[in-house]
């Protein structure tokens, strides 16, 4: 479900999912950081990161600009949301809270941001030499809001069953909990396994979670993407 801007916030899940921040970015960054879409942007790929598994983690330009949660979280002003996330990312790069390497992909050239830490400093650096000289980074198409895409009360109604007031509390941390692609596909294969119950649904998110995904996705990035 969406949540209103401005409205207040239910309270978190039960089972709710912790990030790890550092710390700085608690304490004297938070202070400095003027640029509130810098910080949005900043916390998001800090978000994106951890759920990501090996070494090393990177988030892309390209997959910032279509993230949903980051566009819709922009403050109005000046440009597209797309161009918006570039600026904060160039931002936060020049404040030394994020590197970039710059590398050649299948869509085209291409920026990959990560913590400024000791690891990823070298790790991006090896990215950029054995990837060549820098060129214009692609962009790509800013995130929009899919027509009738079913929420996740609607899509338990339409494989499972009718809602009880357990289960609706269940599909609301859920939701919290999980991408709305990794719900659909959950409810894909447990129609496709016959098992239409949500506690066999749970336990493919689950194991996603644990594991990764059974597609040889682990979170968010395919092994081709992790070539480098």
């Amino acid at each position: 479900m969406q949540q209103t801007r401005g409205a207040t916030y239910a309270g978190f899940p039960r089972k709710v999912r912790y990030v790890p921040v550092p710390g700085p970015l608690l304490g004297t960054l938070l202070e400095q950081i003027d640029d509130l879409a810098e910080l949005k942007c900043t916390l998001r790929l800090i978000a994106l990161l951890n759920q990501q598994r090996g070494h090393p983690r990177f988030v892309s330009l390209a997959e910032l600009q279509a993230d949903r949660t980051l566009t819709r979280s922009l403050p109005e002003g000046d440009g597209t949301a797309a161009q918006k996330i570039e600026r904060a990312m160039a931002g936060a790069v020049r404040r030394g809270v994020v590197v970039v390497a710059s590398v050649e992909q299948t869509n085209g050239r291409q920026q990959l941001f990560a913590l400024n830490t000791e690891t990823d400093r070298a790790a991006m650096a090896r990215l950029s030499e054995e990837s060549g000289a820098d060129s214009k980074p692609a962009v790509a198409d800013p995130w929009q809001e899919p027509e009738g895409r079913p929420n996740i009360f609607a899509l338990y109604e339409q494989n499972v069953g009718m809602l009880s007031p357990m289960i609706a509390d269940e599909l609301r941390e859920a939701e919290e909990l999980y991408p709305e692609d990794w719900l659909e596909d959950a409810f894909r294969e447990a129609v496709r396994q016959n098992k239409r119950s949500w506690r066999y649904i749970a336990s493919i998110l689950e194991r996603w979670e644990r594991e990764g995904r059974g597609d040889g996705k682990s979170g968010r990035y395919t092994k081709k993407t992790r070539r480098y």
